[in-house]
């Protein structure tokens, strides 16, 4: 009696151990175990196959996110991929693909299988044409390398740092195993991305701001009232949880679901469109399915209109747009691209959306994206951007007022500042914060000390 009673006591304290020892709730224990396995395979594969880091530094990257995930076990795949398991209990299998980086892997999805990426970039000339920089500004260059090592020192990895100014590159610092070729994960800054696609596509004529009716599945209820504008400035009023716990609507949209715009989609309405900023991945990515849809739908489409109409003109060398199993773009989170990208994506929009002496967004486009919204809650969003201004108090206290910002989880952010003529790219992998005002004043100081070059007659 006394045998069944302690295997009886261990049946029941087993699962509140494991509760503890992962750190989630027991009723989400199953969830979590299968997302983490996903996180690890989708992040291993990227990170390994893109960015050339080892499995050994993406499991270090991964477990940041949860004690969970001290437990992931990565292996390569010899059909080029990655399997990433957690203690036995899940798996999940991440694939790579030449042009269209790595996705999950679905049962019965291979949409993936027969497309080509775009063409690479043949880049020739000074940034941000092509990949010559005049010499660096010693004394400009001299601190992003003191602040790469002292951002080391303090444990906040930065890997990557940038600015350029009055046009030019003007100094550049990266941590060992990673260069400016080095494609760098911008998590939430693909938002910013995927506002810029949009933007294309207004100048082209396939979309406005103000339209309505953007779904046949929303055209029968009041979800029919969400415009564009709504949904760029983060106010479509759609119940979507922004909160990343097992089973969450962002990580069951990210990592247990062949379409991730398919999660946000089928969200009902909570609030009155333009009415409460609500920061939302589910909405960007439903944004991103609004691109294929105006492009005819499918995914070969879209990698074309990428190609044609963004990564050829911008001369982006080193840059990924990840597609889920589906086909679509996952334009809340999966951009890949290197420094030097992110600051090319950044002078667009400084520029008033021209770059390379080509014009891809409308000079009006790009004054919207950084215009604040009219949110009754926090008007300090633009279109997909982040901005300074349009409160009582600045984000950014230490920048100017125009300052405004793509930023992504672990501190990514590519800071544009119109009034300095700068751009500044931080990427790195800080688990908490990220001194980001301190950092960019020190930096905005320093450039804007430098005399202008005298002009040739």
């Amino acid at each position: 009696m006394r045998r069944y009673l302690i295997i009886f006591l261990l049946v029941l304290l087993i699962p509140f151990a494991l509760s503890r020892l992962l750190g989630v709730a027991l009723w989400h224990i199953p969830t979590a175990l299968t997302e983490g396995a996903a996180l690890g395979a989708k992040l291993a594969c990227s990170g390994y196959y893109l960015s050339g880091f080892t499995l050994e530094k993406n499991q270090q990257d991964i477990a940041s996110y949860s004690s969970l995930l001290d437990g992931i076990e990565l292996a390569l795949l010899p059909e080029q991929g990655v399997e990433g398991t957690l203690f036995g209990l899940a798996s999940a299998q991440a694939m790579y693909r030449p042009g269209i980086g790595c996705a999950l892997e679905y049962s019965g999805y291979t949409q993936l299988d027969s497309l080509t990426g775009p063409a690479p970039v043949k880049a020739v000339g000074d940034w941000p044409a092509g990949s010559s920089t005049a010499p660096y500004q010693a004394q400009l260059q001299a601190l992003l390398e003191k602040q790469l090592q002292l951002d080391a020192t303090e444990g906040l990895d930065t890997r990557a740092l940038l600015i350029a100014h009055r046009g030019e590159l003007v100094a550049e610092s990266y941590a060992e195993g990673v260069d400016k070729m080095t494609p760098l994960l911008g998590w939430s800054m693909a938002k910013s991305v995927t506002a810029i696609l949009l933007g294309r596509l207004e100048s082209m004529g396939l979309l406005e701001p103000r339209e309505t009716n953007l779904f046949p599945s929303w055209q029968d209820d009041e979800r029919s009232d969400i415009s564009l504008q709504n949904m760029l400035q983060m106010s479509s009023g759609l119940a979507f949880a922004e909160e990343y716990w097992p089973g969450n609507d962002s990580t069951s949209m990210l990592l247990d679901s062949p379409s991730a715009s398919d999660v946000a989609l089928a969200k009902p309405l909570e609030a009155k469109p333009g009415q409460h900023f609500a920061y939302s991945s589910g909405t960007t990515n439903i944004l991103a399915r609004l691109i294929s849809e105006r492009l005819g739908g499918e995914p070969s489409a879209f990698l074309d209109f990428l190609g044609a109409e963004i990564i050829q003109p911008l001369g982006l060398e080193n840059s990924i747009l990840e597609l889920d199993a589906s086909g679509m773009f996952v334009g809340s989170s999966f951009v890949y691209a290197s420094a030097r990208d992110w600051a090319r994506l950044g002078q667009l929009m400084l520029n008033g959306g021209v770059l390379n002496g080509r014009r891809l967004l409308s000079e009006d486009w790009v004054r919207r994206a950084a215009t604040p919204n009219t949110s009754d809650n926090d008007p300090r969003y633009g279109y997909q951007f982040w901005l300074n201004d349009g409160a009582e108090a600045l984000r950014w206290p230490s920048l100017p007022k125009d300052a405004y910002a793509m930023q992504g989880n672990r501190a990514q952010v590519v800071m544009i500042i119109p009034s300095a003529e700068a751009v500044i790219v931080r990427l790195g992998w800080t688990a908490g914060e990220y001194p980001t005002d301190q950092r960019f004043a020190q930096i905005l100081k320093q450039a804007t000390s430098q005399p202008l070059k005298p002009q040739s007659l």
